[in-house]
């Protein structure tokens, strides 16, 4: 690529990329299918971004380059979103999805993005910080959001094409982020749930990091769950053994779902499931059945539906979305209640997947110390704040300082109470 700026556009809608462009950047290496011609749409210009940044010849979004598939930041993901309604102006999540390209016009890196008219389904939380800003005078809606909306899952956010300079690409897609606020005239841009290299080149743009922290469970090598249990001090093995055995009373049956198995009969049960415990939980669920729909037809091999059965018809599940080396679990629901029936089909049949599939980790989702007990143990998670008002920008630097010494310490605290032989005095070695 010769030594010019690059050029970068917003796209409102992620159909105004192919699968193939969009994925040959988050994804690179899969196949897609092919879609009907999409519409033009309509393209904001932001900046060239600084000058003279450089890329490797030949970076085209479509060639193969090595990362573990993540399904979230997927077109298949992204697009159900958007045409199931889920995500549009009208829920308060306006895609401003940034496309980085070369001077020849290919497509070298993007990123999904969202103007935001409120700070639901983000799961890293600054309600607070809106209510002090327009408490002194300011406006904080709308803000940017670089995520994928409704989904506390590590991953990918500036999307690098291979053959490129990945560090260049990150760097000019993190600086268009902060021209894109700008042109906007938005309060704060908030990238979350980052990848180690995507924080850093957030941060080296004037992004304040912060820290969170979830429970992810780890493969050792275990050939099978005994294998598993055989790690973790006797009293929680026996208790695991019991909560699996017991979750299986009143003749419940549990299935693990993927591929063909998702029929629509399964999607009906599994979205009444949804409905029902998001309704509670969070008072509106934030998606719908045509969303499910979407996935099932565009990514039903990279899904797993743990189901559970009673008398004939489905009483629960829990879906959980397949990666290259991770099982990213999310939504569990249930239209009968039985002990333990959680944990098992969430927990525990997840960790016999991934031992079965070969898979390094389990990702359970936001929140819940209770995992700690069913062996997923604390992880630290990653995000970074653009605050464009300097005297804010000052306030939320000092509670972030005291929020990230917090979070190392109860991540170390939590470690200390882990279920394995070897994570401390509390540990168990009888048989």
């Amino acid at each position: 690529m010769p030594d010019e700026n690059f050029r970068l556009r917003v796209e409102s809608e992620i159909r105004a990329l192919s699968p193939d462009a969009w994925d040959g950047c988050a994804n690179p290496g899969a196949s897609h299918p092919t879609s009907e011609t999409p519409p033009k749409p309509l393209i904001d210009e932001v900046r060239a971004v600084r000058e003279q940044h450089r890329a490797v010849p030949e970076a085209g979004c479509a060639a193969v380059q090595q990362r573990p598939a993540n399904p979230f930041v997927s077109h298949a993901f992204l697009s159900a979103l958007e045409e199931s309604g889920a995500v549009s102006a009208q829920t308060g999540w306006l895609p401003q999805h940034l496309v980085l390209e070369d001077p020849e016009g290919r497509i070298v890196g993007v990123c999904p993005a969202y103007l935001k008219s409120h700070s639901q389904g983000e799961y890293v939380f600054d309600h607070g910080w809106a209510e002090a800003f327009e408490r002194a005078g300011g406006r904080y809606y709308p803000k940017l959001q670089v995520a994928v909306p409704f989904t506390p899952a590590t991953g990918p956010r500036l999307l690098a094409a291979p053959g490129a300079d990945a560090a260049t690409v990150r760097a000019a897609l993190a600086g268009g982020l902060v021209a894109l606020a700008g042109l906007r005239q938005v309060s704060s841009v908030h990238a979350t749930f980052l990848t180690d290299a995507d924080a850093q080149a957030l941060e080296a743009e004037g992004f304040l990091p912060r820290t969170d922290q979830q429970f992810h469970w780890h493969n050792r090598g275990y050939d099978d769950f005994e294998a598993f249990l055989g790690d973790l001090a006797s009293r929680k093995r026996k208790q695991i053994r019991r909560e699996r055995r017991e979750a299986l009373d009143n003749g419940i049956t549990v299935h693990a779902l993927t591929g063909a198995d998702l029929t629509e009969e399964v999607w009906d049960a599994f979205f009444a499931f949804y409905m029902e415990t998001g309704s509670r939980k969070w008072g509106r669920p934030y998606l719908n059945r045509d969303f499910y729909r979407l996935i099932g037809e565009r990514m039903a091999d990279r899904i797993l539906l743990v189901m559970a059965k009673r008398g004939g018809r489905w009483i629960a599940g829990a879906i959980n979305f397949i990666g290259a080396d991770t099982l990213y679990g999310r939504h569990w629901g249930a239209i009968e209640h039985h002990p333990f029936l959680h944990f098992e089909v969430c927990y525990h049949q997840a960790i016999d997947f991934a031992i079965a599939r070969g898979l390094s980790t389990v990702e359970a989702g936001a929140q819940g110390e209770h995992k700690l007990a069913r062996g997923y143990m604390p992880v630290t998670t990653h995000s970074a704040h653009y605050i464009a008002d300097p005297q804010f920008r000052a306030a939320v630097a000092h509670y972030l300082e005291r929020e990230r010494r917090y979070i190392a310490e109860t991540g170390e605290e939590l470690s200390e109470l882990g279920p394995f032989r070897h994570a401390g005095t509390r540990a168990d070695d009888e048989p």
